[in-house]
C-alpha cells in the first residue's frame, strides 16, 4: 500500500499492485488494473519510488507489525496511529 494525495488535498492509501499505468501530462494520472484512473499531487518519479520500495518491503515477507509500521510512517501526523493489531480469542 502506498499513501498518496488527491489535488484537493485528501490522503489516501492505494494498493500498488492494482497500478497498471502511471502518466504524466502534466497531472499525474495513474490507471488502474480495472481501468478507473487517480489523478494525484506526487509526480510519476515518486509514484513509481514508492510502488518499488512497497514491493521490495513486502517481498521482504515482513512480519504484519512491521508493515503497519511502515504505513504509519507515510501518514500524516494526525493520523499516524495505528490500530491496535488483532488478537485471535482461543
Amino acid at each position: 500500500m502506498i499513501s498518496l494525495t488527491r489535488l484537493n488535498g485528501n490522503r489516501f492509501v492505494l494498493n500498488a499492485e492494482l497500478i497498471r499505468v502511471v502518466e504524466e501530462n502534466p497531472d499525474t494520472v495513474i490507471t488502474l488494473l480495472g481501468g478507473e484512473h487517480m489523478v494525484v499531487k506526487e509526480t510519476l518519479r515518486e509514484v513509481v519510488a514508492r510502488s518499488i520500495e512497497f514491493q521490495r518491503h513486502t517481498r521482504r515477507l515482513c512480519s504484519p507489525g512491521e508493515l503497519r509500521e511502515q504505513l504509519a510512517s507515510q501518514l500524516p501526523e494526525t493520523e499516524n496511529k495505528a490500530p491496535p493489531p488483532h488478537r485471535r480469542h482461543a
